[in-house]
């Protein structure tokens, strides 16, 4: 069997052939990856990770495929914000969101700015300069799909901010709670645009013939909800489920896998009700893995488990081993669970705790 075979029956809960790899490396540990391993870049490569990444065009931290929607470096952003809001350098996504740099230990966070915060009508929204993915030539999706199915591994499409995050990346957070607490109608037209332009994409990747389809919003905090089980299932939950059924229209073996950081465990059985078939990243600072697999585990499979904000930083690597080993040993013979850092590792990881975790899977 291929990467990409075994790694489809595991989340499939059909057993587990092979214990497959994953990471994100944060630029300066890219850099000592090749200081490590000299004439070698791809370090998912080297590690045998069983997929490869595509993004989707409307990822709105997906800037270099701005190109792909005709004129959007042409739109004057500035106007929708003013001069003395920014100190340090920004630079715009195709939603219009302004990303002002962080600081150098920051890595992948910026200082967001919302365009239509202080918009106080549905005029407003509905004249705002939203991107257009009907004129995007989406067939480029094909050669790369063939591509690394060609090297036996699986398709996964980064679509992530789905709907509630690019939402309130151009609205604003407090601004977007507030309308949807007064069930004001800019709510619902913001929410609707985003999830039918979502929808658009989702079924173009569904013809190219992706395997997983990567979804999400963050809607956990570190020990709560970031908004009451009864307002996600009534303004997040059906635009969710849209957005996975115009996939699965097209596709219906596609997997959805679904992210959001912190703790989201009451909202899991409304994931599988959405149709979500892969809950990610399962953090252990915030969700017991055990109790959660208890519940779930027969019905949705898990990507992570392994924390980037205790256990890779500050952890040993014998932690990082026993770790690895106990949440397999929870998921069992029938798989279910990829197990691997629940986000981007940080400049703090310690390259042993990487090296730990991968000998941790091998030899499991």
């Amino acid at each position: 069997m291929t990467k990409r075979e075994k790694l489809l029956k595991l989340y499939r809960r059909e057993g587990m052939d092979e214990v497959p790899v994953s990471m994100h490396l944060c630029p300066s540990l890219e850099e000592e990856f090749e200081r490590r391993y000299p004439g070698e870049t791809d370090y998912l490569d080297h590690f045998g990770a069983p997929y490869r990444i595509i993004y989707d065009p409307g990822f709105p931290w997906n800037f270099d495929a701005k190109w792909r929607i005709p004129d959007r470096d042409n739109i004057d952003w500035m106007k929708y914000y003013s001069e003395d809001e920014f100190q340090r350098e920004k630079k715009f996504d195709l939603w219009g969101t302004a990303h002002e740099k962080g600081s150098k230990a920051a890595v992948h966070m910026t200082q967001m700015h919302h365009p239509l915060k202080n918009a106080n009508s549905l005029d407003e929204l509905q004249n705002y300069p939203w991107p257009d993915f009907s004129t995007v030539d989406f067939s480029y999706l094909d050669a790369e799909v063939k591509a690394i199915h060609a090297k036996g591994l699986a398709v996964f499409v980064w679509a992530e901010c789905t709907i509630w995050e690019t939402a309130w990346y151009v609205r604003g957070m407090d601004n977007l709670m507030m309308d949807i607490a007064l069930e004001d109608e800019k709510a619902t037209w913001l929410l609707d645009t985003i999830t039918d332009k979502a929808c658009q994409r989702a079924r173009a990747f569904a013809k190219a013939g992706v395997d997983i389809l990567g979804l999400g919003d963050d809607v956990g905090m570190q020990q709560a909800l970031m908004m009451s089980q009864k307002m996600y299932q009534g303004w997040l939950k059906p635009r969710l489920a849209k957005v996975i059924a115009a996939a699965r229209e097209v596709n219906p073996d596609i997997m959805i896998s679904y992210h959001s950081c912190g703790y989201v465990t009451p909202l899991i059985g409304d994931f599988i009700d959405a149709g979500v078939d892969i809950l990610n990243p399962v953090q252990p600072e915030c969700m017991n893995f055990k109790d959660v697999f208890e519940q779930y585990g027969g019905r949705i499979s898990f990507n992570g488990t392994i924390g980037t904000q205790q256990l890779m930083p500050n952890g040993s690597p014998q932690d990082v081993c026993d770790e690895v080993k106990r949440n397999l040993e929870i998921a069992g013979d029938k798989g279910g669970l990829f197990c691997c850092p629940t986000h981007m590792l940080e400049p703090e990881v310690p390259w042993d705790n990487i090296e730990a975790y991968v000998d941790a899977c091998r030899n499991f």
